[in-house]
C-alpha cells in the first residue's frame, strides 16, 4: 500500500498491522534525510571519553596476522529508497579474518556492515552481518564496489603472499578508515574523512574541526558564518557645494571594502592623472567621495589619509563622514618636510596644495553601516 504509518494499534486483521517496513519508512527517529524516503547511512557519533567524533565500528588490528577487530557501535544502513533505512547495533568487539594474500599481487578488501532482508532482496537471509568483500589482486589494486544495503567501514590492503606464517598484514599502514557519521535531522554532523561527501539539503551544517562550522549551500560546503570578502569599489567624486563636478579622468583609482555584520572596513588609493579634473573653486568647495556602504550616522573621525604631492612631500588627513553617504578629508598636519602649509581645513582643489597629475591620496577607514551585510 502507498501510505504507511508507524505505532498505530494493530487491528484484528493482522495484515493491517504495523510491519517492519512501515517502521523503517515512517519518520520515527528520523536521521539526516537524503531524499523523499531515504536517510543518510552512517555510524552514530560519540566516544566514551568525548575525545573523538566517532569511535563506533572502528576497524583495527593489534598483532601481526590476518585478523582485525571491529569495535562495537551503532549505525543506520540505507538500502534502496523503497526499502527504507535499517538501524543496526554491533554490541561486542568482533574479530574478522582476512583470506591469505595472492602469491603475486596485493589486493584491497572492503569491510562493510551489511543487512540481508529476504523480503526485499530474496537472499534467503534475514540478518545483519560484518563482512569482508575481497578485492581483485593486481599490481595497482582497487577496492571492490559496495554491495546493496551495506555501510562501508574500511579498506584493508592485503600484501602479496600475506599469511599467518609470513607475518600477516601490517596493521599500522594497511587500514583506511571509510566510516562516516550520521545524526538526527537538523543535527550537526562531524566532517567526513577522508572523503568530502556532499550535503543533503541547503541549510545543513557540519563540524569542520578546529571550532569551525560549514553550511551546505546546495552545491558546496561553505564556511559558517560566511567568511567576509573584500569587494572592489570606485567612489563618485563631487564637491560639497555641488556647483562643479570634478572627474578622475585617467587617474588610477583603487577602492576596496569589506562588509561584515554592520562593520565596514574600506581603503581608497587615488593617483591623479593628466586628464584628472580637480574643479578648482574658492577654497570652500570641499572634495567629497561616496561611501561603499551607507553609514549609520555622520562621524568626525573614522580613519586617516596620506596626502602626497608630486615631490613626495606628505601631509596627514583625517577621514570624516560628513553625511551618511559621503566622506571628506580634514587636513590635520603640515608637510613632513617642515615647509609651510598652503591651505588648511578640508581637502579641495587647492588644499593643502594645488593638486596636479601625479599627486596622490591614500586613505583607510572603518565605520558602522546602517544595515547588516547579507
Amino acid at each position: 500500500m502507498p501510505i504507511r504509518s508507524a505505532w498505530l494499534l494493530n487491528r484484528t486483521d493482522t495484515t493491517q498491522g504495523q510491519s517492519r517496513l512501515d517502521t523503517r519508512l515512517a519518520p520515527v527517529g528520523t536521521m539526516t534525510p537524503t531524499g523523499q524516503l531515504a536517510s543518510r547511512g552512517g555510524v552514530l557519533p560519540g566516544s566514551p571519553d568525548g575525545r573523538y567524533p566517532v569511535s563506533g565500528l572502528y576497524v583495527y588490528g593489534q598483532t601481526a596476522g590476518m585478523t582485525a577487530t571491529v569495535a562495537s557501535g551503532r549505525a543506520v544502513i540505507q538500502s534502496d529508497e523503497v526499502a527504507g533505512a535499517y538501524p543496526v547495533a554491533v554490541t561486542e568487539y568482533t574479530p574478522i579474518t582476512f583470506a591469505d594474500g595472492d602469491p603475486d599481487n596485493p589486493r584491497v578488501d572492503l569491510v562493510v556492515l551489511r543487512v540481508y532482508d529476504e523480503a526485499q532482496d530474496a537472499s534467503g537471509r534475514t540478518e545483519a552481518a560484518l563482512e569482508i568483500i575481497p578485492g581483485v589482486p593486481a599490481a595497482a589494486p582497487e577496492a571492490p564496489a559496495t554491495p546493496r544495503a551495506a555501510l562501508e567501514l574500511a579498506t584493508v590492503r592485503v600484501p602479496a603472499g600475506a599469511s599467518e606464517g609470513t607475518g600477516g598484514i601490517d596493521w599500522n599502514t594497511a587500514v583506511s578508515d571509510l566510516r562516516r557519521a550520521t545524526v538526527a535531522v537538523g543535527g550537526i554532523v562531524p566532517e567526513d574523512w577522508p572523503r568530502d561527501i556532499p550535503g543533503s539539503y541547503p541549510g545543513q551544517y557540519r563540524d569542520a574541526g578546529e571550532a569551525r562550522l560549514q553550511r551546505w549551500d546546495g552545491t558546496a560546503w561553505q564556511p559558517y558564518p560566511a567568511t567576509p570578502r573584500w569587494h572592489d569599489w570606485t567612489p563618485q567624486w563631487s564637491l560639497s557645494t555641488g556647483t562643479r563636478t570634478p572627474s578622475f579622468g585617467n587617474a588610477t583609482v583603487k577602492g576596496r571594502y569589506l562588509h561584515t555584520g554592520t562593520l565596514v572596513h574600506a581603503s581608497l588609493d587615488i593617483v591623479f592623472g593628466s586628464t584628472s579634473s580637480f574643479a578648482p573653486g574658492t577654497g570652500t568647495d570641499n572634495w567629497r567621495f561616496t561611501l561603499p556602504v551607507r553609514s549609520s550616522d555622520r562621524d568626525h573621525a573614522v580613519g586617516f589619509a596620506a596626502l602626497e604631492d608630486s615631490l613626495l612631500d606628505r601631509a596627514m588627513g583625517r577621514v570624516r563622514l560628513t553625511t551618511p553617504d559621503h566622506l571628506e578629508i580634514e587636513i590635520v598636519s603640515g608637510p613632513v618636510s617642515g615647509a609651510a602649509l598652503d591651505k588648511g581645513g578640508l581637502v579641495d582643489a587647492i588644499s593643502p596644495w594645488e593638486w596636479k597629475a601625479g599627486m596622490r591620496i591614500a586613505l583607510a577607514f572603518t565605520y558602522e553601516s546602517d544595515e547588516a551585510a547579507e
